[in-house]
């Protein structure tokens, strides 16, 4: 794996980004690229439109030699991401070829992580879940408050199932209710039980190591709520997504 991206490669995104049909257009390009140069505190070449070059490529290109590395990765990431390439397979190839050859260059903050940006989607429709999911989430960032982290992110949780359930019962009285969600699409019992068995631990550490005891492991945040994410999200989409 490589730590700098070769102007070939570079040169190539560009083609596909930026091609003549199915590419993004000249004016979206020095939108892009001044939002990010404004980011990134960088002067780059091309930041009005209409430009003075032959091709949108050329401008893509010559805007992307003005950023770092690290900066490059991020934006032919995020570009690659936009809801415009959703369906084009030559993009798709772009990131994994991006990620497979260039991937220590990812600088991705820890909420920006694909698991993380999905689950917040999916609370879309659970305002008060997701006010606390996103607290959790800054508390965390930021390096402080560890216990309001884990109070934020178990709230959240326990207000999520509260409004799939349609009850207002503690998240460990909830237990047969999640099961029930997750019989109605068929789940198996095996998923079902090891499910069912993690909430059960989830609210005994929780009980145990947070609501009664500030001394908080600070290396095992990260992971409480990344598979509290995982069920969350899990329960919304068995629920039908709404």
């Amino acid at each position: 794996m490589m730590n700098r991206l070769d102007d070939v490669f570079v040169s190539h995104a560009c083609d596909i980004l930026a091609k003549t049909s199915g590419g993004l257009s000249g004016a979206k390009i020095v939108e892009y690229c001044n939002s990010y140069a404004v980011d990134f505190n960088r002067k780059i070449t091309h930041y009005r439109y209409p430009f003075d070059v032959s091709n949108k490529r050329t401008v893509l290109l010559e805007n992307l030699r003005c950023f770092e590395d690290v900066e490059q990765f991020k934006i032919i990431k995020d570009l690659c991401e936009l809801p415009f390439f959703e369906d084009e397979e030559e993009v798709k190839k772009l990131k994994t070829a991006l990620y497979r050859r260039f991937g220590s260059l990812a600088k991705e903050t820890f909420s920006e992580t694909e698991l993380i940006q999905t689950t917040k989607h999916w609370l879309s429709n659970y305002p008060k879940a997701l006010e606390l999911y996103e607290s959790a989430l800054v508390k965390f960032e930021g390096g402080f408050w560890e216990r309001n982290t884990l109070d934020d992110i178990r709230l959240s949780f326990e207000l999520l199932v509260k409004d799939l359930l349609g009850n207002d019962k503690s998240l460990e009285n909830q237990i047969p209710g999640i099961g029930g969600i997750l019989d109605k699409i068929g789940t198996s019992v095996e998923l079902k039980n090891m499910v069912q068995k993690i909430v059960d631990y989830y609210t005994k550490f929780q009980n145990n190591h947070v609501k009664h005891d500030d001394a908080v492991n600070g290396n095992e945040i990260e992971y409480v709520i990344e598979f509290t994410s995982a069920i969350m999200k899990f329960l919304i989409k068995a629920n039908g997504g709404n």
